[in-house]
């Protein structure tokens, strides 16, 4: 009997071992809270990267507006300044009076009025 004794006090001191053993729980590294913040952050730095290089690209489109705007200025106050120079040779006294002599107008000095420019 004392082997089967000796089993019987065997397995009790086992059962009591398991028992006072701890169970391996799994723990996870991040609690589900954590994971909602970390899921719901990585989603508002793709939306404002995203934001980011949308508005970047609105501003490269609106400065390549202003850089085709300028351009055209600059060249309508180079036609403009060609034609203020035109309007100067054409508004001389001596040509104004060919083209008067070629009408058949007449210089009248009683009737001259001297207009400042």
């Amino acid at each position: 009997m004392s082997n089967l004794a000796r089993k019987i006090g065997q397995q009790q001191v086992d059962q009591i071992i398991q028992e006072e053993k701890p169970l391996k729980i799994k723990k996870s590294w991040l609690t589900p809270g954590e994971k909602i913040i970390g899921v719901a952050f990585a989603g508002m730095v793709c939306f404002g990267a995203v934001h980011l290089i949308s508005n970047q690209a609105k501003i490269f489109e609106i400065n390549k507006e202003i850089q085709t705007v300028e351009t055209k200025v600059n060249e309508q106050q180079k036609v403009n300044n060609d034609l203020h120079d035109q309007v100067k040779d054409l508004s001389q006294y001596e040509r104004i009076y060919k083209e008067a002599k070629k009408m058949g107008l007449e210089l009248n000095n009683k009737n001259v009025k001297v207009v400042p420019e």
